[in-house]
Order: C-alpha cells, then structure tokens, then sequence
C-alpha cells in the first residue's frame, strides 16, 4: 500500500505536468488516435476484400487492435521510462534513483509519462467498441486482459532493456524488439504455424498482448485467463529478477545530475 501511494503521487505528478501544456497534450492524443485509425484502416480495406482468414475477421481485428492500443497507450501513460530504460542505464542515470529510499525500478519506469498514450489508451476502448462484441461483460473483461497483457508488454520491454547492464546501449535493439512485438501481435495467430506460435509466446510474446487477450474479450474460458495470467506473472517476475542481477553490476555514472 505504501508503494501503491508513491506511484499514485508520481502519476498525479506527471499528469499535472503534461496538463499543464494542455493543447499540446490534446494535440498529441488526438494525433495518435488518427494515426492508429490510418494504421487499421489498411486492415480494414484487407478483410473487405478477402472477408476471412482462417476464421479470423475484421470483428476479430477490431479487438485484437483494441487491446494492444490499449495496454501499449497505459504502459506509455504509467510507465514512460520502460521505453528509456536501456539509455538510462548505459548513461549512469540510474545514480538518482539509487539514492533514494524507494524500488529502484519502479521509481525508474514510473517517473516519466507519454502524453501520446492517452490517445492510444482511448482508441483501443473505441475499437472494441466497434468491434460487435461489446457487452458489459466483455468489457470488464476487456479491461482485465489489457491490464494483464499491459503487464506482459511493459515486462518484455524491461526485460529487453535490462540488456544494457551487460551489452551497453541498446537503443537500436530495443527499438527492433518494440516494433516486432507490436508488429507480430496485430496479426492474426491463426497465420503462424506450430513453431511460430511458440516464439509469439516466450522470445516475442507477442501472442499474449494480441491474440489471447482477444479470445478471451470474445469468450471468457478458464485456458486463456490462465494464459494470460501465467504470462503476466511470469514475464513480470523474470523482469525484476533480471534487473536485479543487472544491477549488482551496474556502474556509476559518475556524474551529478538533475532529475525534473
């Protein structure tokens, strides 16, 4: 509990800042939601012409999308920094948070907002509800799963980051590993063969921000909730234990330094 006060202060915090510019703040959200809507609109056109594939349709691709836009837009809202994290520890910018008497990595990934998340946040919710599978109950599941796959998400990009404590900066990989699990989890999973399936969930798991979480927004069954439980749990814990080990090597940045 008193941990969940930090971070409800730091969010306060943030959102007070990025308010207080707040045509920008509007600007970007609404920017982002037309970019993802010229983003679907390709998908849109694709099942317009082909209907279906392999019992996945343009339905499907409304909650698929959904999800992902929204827990990609909350882990950019809550977590900023998990964005960062390779360039921070590369640079010794982890100096600050190591003097302070709080979780090193959950004041480092919590101190930043993305303003443009929001937009992402609000267009998912939108696209579900385009989807003709909204219910109130699909949509408290549809809140369950985006915050389950939100934790996979920010997990995987803590994870691919924490690199940096061993390899230096990975801001070149980083991105790479952003851009495929974003990529390989609008997909429809029927595409993929057995062994893809198995990449999409464990090296990019991709499948669980995407395809899972879609199946269970559509129907509730006891193997996808464990699924995405199990991915969040683990990924989650598999995180911290490897910015943990990262951080008994980490090394100064010798440098003083200012944190607004």
């Amino acid at each position: 509990m008193k941990e969940f006060k930090f971070l409800l202060a730091l969010w306060k915090t943030n959102l007070l800042s990025a308010m207080e510019y707040r045509a920008s703040f509007l600007t970007q959200t609404i920017g982002m939601m037309v970019n993802n809507f010229i983003y679907f609109a390709i998908w849109i056109i694709f099942f317009d012409r082909f209907k279906d594939v392999r019992g996945w349709g343009v339905n499907d691709m409304y909650v698929t999308f959904g999800v992902l836009a929204s827990a990609f837009g909350l882990v950019s809202l809550l977590f900023g920094n998990a964005f960062f994290l390779s360039d921070i520890i590369a640079k010794g910018r982890l100096d600050y948070y190591l003097s302070l008497p709080r979780p090193v990595l959950l004041h480092t990934i919590a101190s930043r907002s993305i303003a443009s998340g929001m937009g992402d946040f609000l267009y998912g919710f939108i696209s579900y509800g385009l989807s003709g599978y909204l219910t109130w109950d699909g949509l408290a599941r549809y809140v369950l799963a985006m915050l389950l796959a939100a934790a996979v998400f920010a997990s995987f990009l803590i994870l691919t980051q924490s690199l940096a404590f061993w390899l230096g900066m990975m801001s070149n990989f980083s991105a790479l590993a952003l851009n495929a699990m974003l990529t390989f989890g609008i997909y429809p999973i029927t595409l993929f063969d057995q062994y893809a399936k198995l990449i999409l969930f464990t090296i990019i798991p991709a499948a669980l921000v995407g395809a899972v979480p879609a199946a269970f927004i559509r129907a509730f069954t006891w193997e996808t909730l464990a699924q995405l439980l199990a991915g969040a749990i683990g990924f989650l814990t598999l995180s911290i234990l490897l910015f943990r080990a990262g951080l008994r090597r980490y090394e100064s940045g010798s440098a003083i330094q200012i944190e607004v």
